[in-house]
């Protein structure tokens, strides 16, 4: 007898391919970024909700003579994050199941911290600053990425897509988050008291990038409180024409916008 697959095992599934995807997408750019900060000989450094793989794999080539923690609430992603630095060889890399907003990692323990797509899905942000204060050594550095969706588009525009990207960010906001965090992030270091750098990213992804399909992703994550606001049936006619319109031959597209703010924090 065939045992029907499981809808929150698949579902698992799609979000797992999707946090290694996301990881591997934006890579270039936290590489050329940690390549350009100043970290001492033996540095810790801390990926928070590094999930299935995060920075782990450029943290721990970054700092091979330290240690390298990734923690995320989520043991089956440390798992799968644990996984790929073990095949990697990267035996300096430690993982904890760890909330930041109840961490129990020692204060003042890291040289680094990054946190990526943090503020957008969890809002919170004086709670979320005031953790990786905590964590920080004086005169560490923090890392924040997060997005900002005005450049967030199709070509040819495909207006199913578009409307689903509002809905979600709307859902987000109704949850207190922000799919625009990055736009804010600059102002919210500033108010730490320091001097934030920053940098932007937008991508380019050409017909059938996988990564095209990140709003039917975040939509799927999104589902009941898209369905509590929009209604089950409007819901699904609205997905499944998104899905039509990202699958089309001609369809292309380029990112939203992944803003990269960083300090040192005395």
């Amino acid at each position: 007898m065939t045992v029907p697959a499981s809808p929150f095992l698949a579902r698992r599934r799609a979000e797992h391919e999707r946090l290694r995807l996301q990881a591997c997408v934006w890579e270039p750019a936290g590489r050329a970024l940690l390549a350009d900060l100043d970290l001492p000989l033996g540095a810790r450094v801390l990926d928070v909700g590094c999930g299935a793989l995060g920075w782990l794999r450029i943290l721990a080539e970054r700092v091979r003579d330290g240690v390298v923690v990734g923690t995320d609430v989520d043991p089956a992603l440390l798992a799968l994050a644990g996984d790929a630095c073990d095949r990697a060889g990267h035996d300096h890399v430690r993982l904890i199941d760890d909330d930041l907003f109840h961490s129990t990692l020692p204060s003042g323990m890291f040289d680094l911290v990054h946190a990526r797509f943090q503020l957008s899905p969890l809002g919170r942000p004086a709670e979320q600053l005031a953790a990786y204060r905590r964590l920080l050594k004086p005169g560490g550095t923090l890392v924040l990425e997060e997005p900002d969706t005005r450049t967030w588009a199709f070509a040819p525009y495909a207006p199913a897509t578009a409307t689903l990207i509002g809905r979600t960010a709307e859902a987000l906001r109704a949850a207190g988050g922000d799919l625009d965090a990055g736009r804010r992030l600059p102002a919210l270091l500033r108010g730490l008291g320091v001097q934030p750098r920053t940098r932007t990213h937008v991508l380019g992804l050409e017909a059938g990038h996988p990564y095209l399909r990140l709003p039917l992703d975040w939509a799927a994550e999104l589902a009941g409180p898209l369905a509590a606001r929009l209604g089950q049936a409007e819901l699904d006619q609205l997905r499944a024409a998104a899905e039509r319109e990202i699958a089309a031959d001609d369809r292309s597209g380029t990112t939203f916008t992944l803003v990269q703010s960083w300090a040192t924090i005395s």
